[in-house]
């Protein structure tokens, strides 16, 4: 289990950054250096306390993935940044960053989340009891909370660089990217989201909803950013999974609970206390296990 020494807030690297909420964005000509900090954000803000060892996980799932979806969906992934492949760098860079960071090819991002989900939960839960509808569609009558849809359904948001996402519907999307890119953005997301949840599956866990990014490459719309992790997923536990109420999760709801419990929107965002540090820390961790059937070396 990670400690103190390997909590990352801030990484500095002598190259051009973006510094997005979780992660530090570094430009390297024809590719970029994604660094995963142990920032973590909810309800639409960065919260002061760094998750020990948040980083690593969100690196290392994502490249587990996107190994085993590359044949079908292409993605933006060269490799994980290691001890052995440290050199290819054009800066040296520390034991720190190995295991967090990787190496992606550069892609035009396109300004839209792609959200599939499979089970009615979050905020699609709150808008089909208001109007018995999910981004415009139609859903059957009489559903319960968590429970899982007939089909998965598709259900992009704007991308906000701060303030709240918006969930638009697919004609919107399109008006917003193009016909051709929210077309591939659809069938990606949905193709992606079938083969990962029958995975995860049999793993253990429900994939409740997950949220994709993609951007153009060489004239082809592909998955960027991260994929399938707890920050960007709604994990379930399959073992306890009763629909009709919230679920137990190994993702950051330790976090939006306390949050949600604890702070108001324009207050100073509070400091976590350590139990809801640990308490997410563990479901990281576990939901990598699970997932991988291997421990996180750190």
């Amino acid at each position: 289990m990670p400690n103190v020494a390997d909590v990352m807030v801030r990484s500095e690297l002598p190259a051009p950054v973006y510094r997005g909420k979780v992660r530090d964005t570094y430009d390297l000509g024809d590719r970029l250096l994604i660094v995963a900090t142990d920032r973590i954000s909810a309800l639409d803000v960065v919260l002061p306390t760094p998750i020990p060892g948040k980083g690593r996980v969100l690196t290392m799932l994502s490249a587990w993935w996107f190994e085993r979806i590359g044949a079908v969906v292409p993605n933006h992934y060269i490799g994980v940044v290691t001890e052995s492949n440290r050199a290819e760098l054009p800066f040296e860079v520390g034991p720190e960053y190995w295991g967090r960071s990787m190496v992606v090819r550069k892609a035009k991002r396109l300004d839209a989340e792609c959200i599939a989900r499979g089970y009615l939960s979050g905020s699609a839960w709150k808008e089909y009891r208001e109007t018995g509808m999910v981004c415009g569609i139609r859903l059957p009558e009489g559903l319960r909370e968590s429970d899982r849809l007939p089909e998965p359904i598709f259900t992009p948001s704007t991308k906000a660089a701060e303030g709240h996402d918006r969930n638009i519907s697919y004609a919107e999307l399109a008006a917003l990217v193009g016909e051709e890119a929210a077309n591939a953005m659809r069938i990606r997301t949905l193709a992606v989201y079938g083969y990962a949840h029958a995975v995860a599956l049999e793993r253990g866990i429900v994939i409740a909803d997950t949220k994709f990014e993609f951007g153009w490459w060489n004239e082809e719309v592909i998955l960027i950013d991260e994929v399938l992790t707890p920050d960007s997923s709604r994990f379930w536990l399959a073992s306890e999974y009763r629909p009709g109420g919230p679920q137990p999760s190994l993702d950051k709801q330790p976090v939006r609970d306390w949050l949600a419990a604890n702070w108001r929107e324009g207050d100073p965002v509070p400091e976590l206390p350590p139990e809801v540090v640990a308490a997410t820390t563990d479901r990281y961790f576990q939901a990598y296990r699970m997932l991988t059937g291997e421990e996180l070396s750190l």
